[in-house]
């Protein structure tokens, strides 16, 4: 299903279940903007060549619109549309003062050389530097882009406005970037799945897990259930997927995915089809790559008694549907995944205050609100009668329309 419109049906039900106007309704749904300009740059042999850049700009009722910008040949308008919305209700659900957005540029990053790729970001920042701002819209990388982008970002808005280290998140330490930042999305997966299991009086340690997706937050969820006590029996990437059903060894396959780029190759397993990584039989499964990949043609396979989405959108809703009537329970991904923002606010915090912190601080800041954004979800799902997934939308959704009804929408 398209993630514009698996989206827009979840919000709906959650609308509908908190009995919103009608009238309030559309005005949540539709963005504060949409922007699409044309990027064109000079090729290192001296060629033209030009690509679209976009940047949806979704909700601004709770504060500045927050969310990163992608890299890819098939950046979509839709899906960046849908993942600005999934953005001002993940804010929301973390209770953190902003709303969505969501950028990109379609181009395949792989083919440009560094110095191509910084004159693309640099004139996509110069025609967009005045919509965005410390206190209007904070980019952050997402896929395709990194530390380095946000460092580029941060030096072209700077040239327009003066040194804005708060423009960005996701930066370099060495430019403002906050400690604990790189973890932060593999690390509140973890206090995600700590949440949910403690529900069923279970804890991290001796549940096997399976992780679809080994890049940055793959690897870091896989590191710390690890250090945990959990069971990595089984992770995949681009290059393949491996299983050992005794448990994966994770700082070896870390060392060995880092040198050979990929986990294709490791010892001490033995390859997998990745079709099948999605069934194999687990406590716990943890999709952190794409979109969609848990469908009504996979659902009645999987074995999993939890799912934590570290992915954006990785279940479309006829597979919902399915796994919870088989009981299965799904931790959504705008609470799941919502550890990156959570940091990338204490970036923002911190670059405001110029006052940085520690990195233990910066991850017991973290605990205490992955931890309260789920007792506050549960609170909603007691309240509704409704899974997770409807009790995250809920809450994000309602605490977007009351600050919208606060600020004087229809004034």
């Amino acid at each position: 299903m398209n993630a514009l419109v698996a989206t827009n049906r979840n919000f709906k039900r959650a609308a509908k279940i908190l009995g919103l106007d009608s009238k309030l309704e559309k005005s949540l749904l539709i963005p504060f903007r949409e922007i699409k300009v044309e990027c064109t740059i000079p090729k290192d042999d001296g060629t033209l060549a030009s690509y679209v850049g976009f940047r949806v700009q979704h909700d601004n009722a709770r504060g500045p619109m927050k969310g990163g910008i992608r890299y890819h040949p098939e950046v979509d308008p839709d899906e960046v549309n849908a993942l600005a919305q999934l953005m001002t209700w993940k804010t929301a659900v973390a209770n953190i003062p902003y709303g969505g957005a969501k950028g990109g540029i379609g181009c395949t990053p792989g083919e440009l050389s560094s110095s191509e790729l910084e004159r693309l970001t640099r004139v996509f920042t110069q025609k967009i530097h005045d919509l965005i701002g410390v206190h209007t819209d904070v980019p952050a990388p997402d896929m395709g882009t990194n530390s380095q982008t946000m460092a580029w970002i941060l030096d072209e808005y700077s040239k327009f406005h003066g040194y804005s280290p708060a423009i960005v998140t996701g930066k370099p330490i060495d430019l403002g970037g906050s400690l604990g930042r790189d973890a932060a999305t593999g690390r509140g997966v973890l206090f995600a799945a700590e949440a949910v299991l403690s529900e069923y009086g279970k804890s991290i340690s001796g549940q096997r897990f399976v992780i679809q997706g080994f890049g940055n937050v793959g690897s870091w969820a896989a590191r710390l259930i690890s250090e945990a006590g959990g069971k990595v029996v089984a992770v995949s990437d681009v290059t393949g997927a491996i299983k050992n059903k005794e448990g994966l060894d994770i700082p070896k396959l870390l060392e060995h995915s880092a040198k050979n780029r990929g986990i294709r190759g490791f010892e001490g397993a033995y390859a997998l089809d990745p079709n099948s990584l999605l069934i194999e039989d687990c406590d716990v499964l943890i999709p952190a790559a794409l979109g969609g990949v848990i469908n009504k043609e996979n659902a009645n396979d999987i074995r999993a008694k939890f799912i934590v989405e570290a992915a954006n959108h990785p279940t479309d809703p006829e597979a919902h549907e399915i796994l919870s009537k088989r009981g299965v329970h799904i931790v959504p991904d705008i609470y799941a995944n919502a550890g990156g923002v959570t940091v990338s606010y204490f970036e923002w915090v911190q670059n405001i205050q110029g006052f940085m912190w520690d990195e233990k601080k910066v991850n017991n800041e973290l605990k205490i609100y992955m931890t309260r954004a789920f007792k506050d979800l549960k609170s909603m799902c007691k309240s509704h009668d409704c899974d997770l997934r409807m009790g995250a939308f809920t809450l994000g959704v309602n605490r977007v329309a009351r600050a919208t009804v606060l600020r004087g929408w229809g004034a």
